[in-house]
């Protein structure tokens, strides 16, 4: 096949051993066949694949990424530009290591709520208005309070990502306390056989740890 002035973009999310293959190959792809690369990793899970309103952060070529922007848009409901090849699989794990510590702290403050003899529907709703407030929240609180573990994004995804944070974290010798808290939740879940289920199973965690349930009429 000839390659020559051709580019691609890949969506995929890469380890950090990847990352490193993909930097190292676009420059050699560039220099041999003139061919750019971008990387261009998304969030949002399913639904909003299948309603076309994913979050897309992309690095690569700035001229590249304008030309192909339309397409991403067509995917896409935000498209970042956020630096060179390989940055944007750097900004797909920060999210993932923000969306598990978000999602956590939702499921640890419900089942506070809930044990301390309090509605925890009540407590969401005067809180998700606030500071605490977020798209995190408005879209996993509902589920757990409903006990709606149907995957959009599934634990056993999730753990994949965290591994590789805390591989890239390990690598520049940074740590990382509560994404690697987030990992050993994760893990009690997929060792209770719930991989397979959505992020917002991690309730299930501290509902578990405190014999309480945040679903609404238990």
């Amino acid at each position: 096949m000839n390659l020559k002035g051709r580019n691609f973009l890949t969506l995929k999310d890469f380890t950090p051993e990847e990352i490193t293959y993909m930097i190292d190959l676009a420059a050699e792809l560039k220099a041999r066949t003139g061919m750019e690369m971008l990387d261009c990793p998304v969030s949002g899970g399913e639904p909003k694949a299948i309603d076309g309103t994913l979050s897309i952060m992309c690095g690569g070529n700035k001229e590249i990424f304008d030309k192909y922007l339309d397409l991403l848009k067509a995917m896409g409901s935000s498209v970042v530009y956020v630096g060179e090849i390989g940055s944007g699989n750097v900004a797909k794990l920060a999210n993932q290591m923000v969306v598990a510590s978000n999602i956590g702290i939702c499921a640890e403050a419900m089942t506070f709520a809930k044990k301390m003899g309090t509605d925890p529907e009540l407590v969401y709703q005067a809180i998700r208005g606030g500071l605490a407030g977020s798209t995190v929240m408005d879209a996993k609180v509902p589920m757990m309070l409903e006990g709606n573990y149907k995957p959009g994004f599934r634990i056993d995804l999730h753990i994949k990502d965290l591994n590789n944070a805390l591989n890239a974290s390990h690598a520049i010798n940074m740590p990382v306390p509560m994404t690697a808290h987030m990992m050993e939740v994760m893990q009690e879940l997929k060792n209770h056989d719930e991989g397979s289920c959505d992020h917002d199973d991690i309730i299930r965690y501290y509902e578990r740890m405190t014999g309480v349930s945040v679903v609404k009429g238990k």
